[in-house]
């Protein structure tokens, strides 16, 4: 059984930074590609950033790009997202996410985490 599994999420003043964890388990995913999305209040579930499995190229969405970075720790089955520079628009829940195919689109998610919530506060 596939579970990826959240934490590091919290409250946060501006400016601040968090570091969220992502630990996989039940599959190989030597092949995917693991991403962060993001959903606001109100809003729809929107992509992050996403790095592949093997080899370790990223990509940002331009509205966290420079503030952000997703790393992975082969030997930990672990994906992080480490969040700098925090503004109050980032407030949502962030969800892992894993998926055969490299790209910013919820329906090419195969497994979600259940969430966790980063509220930024001004």
């Amino acid at each position: 059984q596939v579970q990826l599994v959240e934490s590091g999420g919290g409250l946060v003043q501006g400016g601040g930074s968090l570091r969220l964890s992502c630990a996989a388990s039940g599959r190989t995913f030597s092949s995917y590609c693991m991403a962060w999305f993001r959903q606001a209040p109100g809003k729809e579930r929107e992509f992050v950033a996403r790095i592949r499995w093997t080899g370790g190229s990223t990509y940002y969405a331009d509205s966290v790009k420079g503030r952000f970075t997703i790393s992975r720790d082969n030997a930990k089955n672990t994906v992080y997202l480490q969040m700098n520079s925090l503004i109050a628009e980032d407030t949502a829940v962030y969800f892992c996410a894993a998926g055969p195919r490299c790209s910013t689109l919820v329906s090419d998610v195969n497994y979600w985490g259940q969430g966790t919530p980063v509220t930024v506060s001004a």
